[in-house]
């Protein structure tokens, strides 16, 4: 997969996943259900408390029951083994767009005035400007807003969707909200489309 624009973290059991989940959040998890420690369905039920990331189950042999506890725990989709890695690559892509383009968000493009968010691609265009890149952090906290138009969002909620659970990371997103009023705002000094709710969060108007 890292062949496929896809950088790959690995983790030999699902406790260490869940650390490494927590740690660096990635963009979609394939949980193996036979991980060597057996806690599969425990690790999609915690990373459901904090995350609305795309899951993907993955396990051998077709026991119903264990599909649907799969999903009872909040997997998005379930690959049954043996498997081709063009469908896994499908499963995962197909996974990332219905997170980025229906699934969580209200479109796969944001309009907002004479702005253009292309979720899918991560680009922002300002009327006939060129685009601009989001940053993967700038992304996650956009796509977070985006999920509770016209609503306060907690810095709390903000952060951990963005660098997971119990992180203290206030300063670092006051400053990613900074530099994302630089491509979203016409005047980022007084921004009109991230609000800030002081003593609470930000918000997104839509």
């Amino acid at each position: 997969m890292e062949g496929d624009s896809f950088r790959v973290v690995t983790s030999d059991t699902c406790t260490g996943g869940e650390l490494e989940a927590a740690a660096r959040p990635p963009d979609v998890m394939i949980v193996r259900m036979g991980a060597p420690d057996r806690y599969g369905i425990r690790l999609i039920k915690a990373l459901r408390t904090w995350s609305l990331m795309p899951i993907l189950a993955l396990a051998g042999g077709r026991a119903e029951a264990r599909r649907l506890a799969a999903f009872d725990a909040g997997a998005d989709d379930y690959i049954l083994t043996p498997f081709s890695a063009p469908e896994l690559l499908a499963r995962v892509r197909a996974a990332l767009r219905f997170h980025a383009r229906g699934g969580w968000l209200p479109t796969g493009v944001l309009e907002l005035d004479n702005l253009s968010i292309d979720l899918g691609r991560r680009i922002v265009r300002q009327g006939d400007r060129q685009g601009q890149e989001l940053t993967r952090l700038e992304y996650r906290i956009l796509e977070t807003l985006a999920r509770a138009p016209n609503r306060a969002v907690t810095q709390a909620k903000i952060m951990t969707e963005v660098w997971g659970p119990n992180s203290v990371k206030s300063l670092e997103l006051r400053v990613c909200v900074s530099s994302l009023r630089k491509k979203l705002e016409v005047n980022p000094s007084h921004p009109s489309r991230i609000i800030t709710e002081f003593g609470v969060g930000y918000r997104l108007v839509m």
